[in-house]
């Protein structure tokens, strides 16, 4: 079957259906967001601060499909007579389905791919201030009929969204951007080229190692860039973190998960502290991102960890 989108001379145009009889047309087109366990539970609970993300994306879903025509080119308006936006909470992410109806000449498998198309960007705009590293993936048509084209069904095995498990294993990874240590508590700490991780004791030659719930402590690059925006020189340890990472929202992670670091393994136990009265940081600085940034956590494998090594969430599964 040719294109039907150019004229004679090769420009685009738009398709003369008036010749067309009307037929019953529904379709059906879905996608998925990927998200962090954490958001995916404020979208579950009501927590996401703009509202409720589901309903909003719903109603763009709807408005999206009725302005398809205005969206894409060489689309016809046409009179949708139904369109409806499902959702369902899958392990790591938000499917959702968007399927549209009419009676019309032509139609109506793009209304139903620009509501799904809208629901994820919905969903993503709705969440962004969580989490940025959201993936839109999979929007694809799974069903049309009516027309001259007939039925079409997508194969069971033709999903391009069946690689969920892969891309939102990605999201949970990060790197690890500097190893630190420090004599004595309420100090900076100093760059040191790798850390030594022991069961039960934490870091080798680390003020904080000890058997407690706070043997290694973690702090997000990005969480330094905020202070950094503001003109302040800091340099890895200065907020007396262990392990400086990049790339995974380490606060955000729930206590009780477990993470690889490099060749190690460790628990997170706690999310943040109460700042040290005297602390160096808070003097140098006026204020300190460890009280609500920081991650603490005890050693469950030990290994030598330095800069490059992977940061990675564990799943499921995997042994320890």
């Amino acid at each position: 079957m040719g294109l039907t989108h150019f004229d004679g001379e090769g420009r685009a145009r738009m398709v003369d259906v008036s010749a067309k009889p009307k037929t019953q047309r529904v379709a059906r087109a879905a996608g998925r967001v990927l998200m962090r366990p954490d958001t995916l539970e404020l979208v579950r609970t009501g927590g996401i601060s703009k509202g409720d993300v589901l309903a909003v994306a719903q109603v763009a879903g709807i408005m999206a499909a009725k302005r398809c025509w205005e969206l894409v080119p060489m689309c016809h308006p046409i009179q949708l007579t139904g369109v409806d936006v499902s959702f369902s909470y899958e392990k790591g992410g938000i499917a959702f389905t968007a399927t549209t109806r009419c009676c019309g000449e032509t139609g109506v498998e793009m209304e139903a791919l620009t509501a799904a198309s809208v629901t994820g960007l919905t969903i993503y705009d709705m969440c962004k201030a969580h989490q940025r590293d959201m993936v839109i993936t999979g929007v694809r048509l799974l069903e049309k009929d009516g027309g001259k084209s007939g039925h079409f069904v997508r194969a069971a095995g033709d999903d391009p969204a069946a690689a969920t498990e892969a891309d939102t294993a990605s999201l949970l990874h990060g790197t690890v951007v500097a190893t630190c240590i420090s004599e004595k508590k309420g100090t900076r700490k100093q760059a040191v080229d790798a850390i030594e991780l022991k069961v039960g004791k934490g870091i080798e030659g680390d003020a904080h190692a000890g058997g407690w719930h706070r043997q290694v402590s973690l702090l997000a690059n990005e969480s330094v860039d905020l202070m950094r925006a503001k003109g302040i020189e800091l340099a890895p340890g200065d907020f007396a973190e262990n392990v400086l990472t990049q790339g995974i929202d380490v606060k955000s992670l729930p206590v009780g998960t477990t993470l690889a670091v490099g060749p190690a393994r460790m628990v997170v136990t706690q999310i943040g502290k109460a700042c040290h009265n005297d602390c160096e940081i808070r003097r140098l600085t006026g204020m300190c991102v460890m009280p609500t940034d920081g991650v603490f956590c005890v050693v469950t494998r030990g290994g030598a960890v330095r800069a490059g090594d992977e940061v990675r969430v564990m799943g499921e599964g995997e042994l320890a």
